[in-house]
């Protein structure tokens, strides 16, 4: 899958997470795309902040970056909302 498409879908799953209460926002983003995204999709998005992630929402990234560090230290059950 093309890096754009991922950052637009990834954008979009920020969009709705955005109406949320503050302390749910990174952590529903995250969980969103541990749950629905395959491993192959994450790995990707995960590469491509890896690059500068450009186009990413800030606070889609961040909730990539959260996700990426729990998965690089083992932790299989990331809890978001």
């Amino acid at each position: 899958m093309k890096p754009d498409t991922l950052v637009h879908m990834a954008n979009q799953i920020g969009k709705f997470f955005q109406y949320q209460r503050k302390d749910e926002v990174i952590p529903g983003i995250a969980n969103h795309i541990k749950q629905f995204w395959d491993p192959r999709m994450r790995t990707a998005i995960f590469a491509y902040v890896d690059q500068g992630g450009e186009g990413l929402d800030p606070l889609v990234k961040e909730a990539i970056l959260d996700l990426k560090e729990a998965r690089e230290h083992g932790e299989s059950s990331f809890q978001g909302t």
